[in-house]
């Protein structure tokens, strides 16, 4: 691979992580933050610059990045990527889905920035469920007293952020399209805090109904939402292979190589719109 210039729009949990990857490997990054996005000449430059570019700014009614500079990025022709959510899948009951699933997910923004990120050339759209890893994952939260809220038959998919981070890099050189990156074992997430607080030594208290919590009307219409999300098209394609092929393995690494220390604020919450 030649020496890559990555752009990166939105530099948050996920793409810093990303970042550091390539930095690494003997590549180089610029950003396009908050404070510089309306820098329109600088912006350009670094769209010129760049040999990849990825956008991890989540949309609000539209997509910002296409709104400002959709028609650079499309003449471009660079690399280019996109962070998704599997949220564009909306319900399927707890069934599997793939990538050529229609999409109905309840945020009409989110579907349309997927499907206005796919239509460029060039187009790599990681379609993504939680996402976990250092500082945010259930040890964290049960670390400082989380309530497990169980949804009986209800199942999320999540990928620890290094492998999502390993299936971005893999697509440098793999072929456009949408791609789910997923660990294998979707999992009820009152057993995952269960087994984050075997792991921590501490009791994981009752799990209890969503009718004996308070939940905001954004958090009961995204615990409303259940299903498994397939990764098998980033396994044929791209070559991935996810170092945390489940939950398990995941939280007993970030055990062993953290301490998640009681507190009575919670810590911030890494999922696919919060990046």
């Amino acid at each position: 691979m030649s020496v890559v210039r990555l752009l990166v729009f939105g530099p948050g949990y996920t793409a810093s992580r990303l970042m550091a990857a390539v930095q690494a490997a003997g590549g180089q990054v610029e950003t396009v933050t908050r404070a510089t996005f309306a820098d329109r000449a600088r912006t350009r430059v670094e769209i010129a610059a760049a040999t990849h570019i990825l956008s991890s700014i989540p949309p609000g009614d539209a997509d910002p990045v296409l709104a400002a500079y959709g028609a650079e990025i499309a003449a471009s022709g660079k690399w280019l990527g996109y962070l998704s959510s599997t949220g564009v899948y909306g319900d399927t009951g707890g069934g599997w889905v793939d990538e050529s699933a229609p999409l109905r997910g309840r945020r009409g923004g989110r579907v349309e920035a997927d499907l206005g990120w796919g239509a460029l050339p060039n187009a790599h759209v990681f379609r993504l469920p939680g996402i976990y890893g250092p500082e945010r994952s259930a040890l964290e939260r049960m670390a400082a007293g989380a309530t497990r809220v169980y949804f009986p038959g209800q199942v999320f998919s999540r990928v620890h952020v290094d492998d999502l981070v390993a299936g971005v890099i893999a697509a440098f050189e793999g072929p456009p399209g949408a791609y789910n990156l997923a660990d294998d074992l979707p999992a009820p997430q009152a057993e995952v805090l269960a087994y984050a607080a075997e792991l921590l030594g501490i009791d994981p208290g009752p799990a209890v109904s969503p009718d004996e919590v308070e939940l905001s009307a954004a958090s009961r219409a995204f615990y409303a939402e259940n299903r498994r999300v397939a990764n098998g098209k980033a396994r044929r394609l791209l070559g991935w292979r996810p170092r945390y092929t489940d939950y398990r393995l995941g939280l007993r690494a970030l055990k062993a190589s953290t301490s998640p220390t009681s507190t009575s604020t919670p810590p911030p919450t890494a999922s696919s719109d919060q990046r």
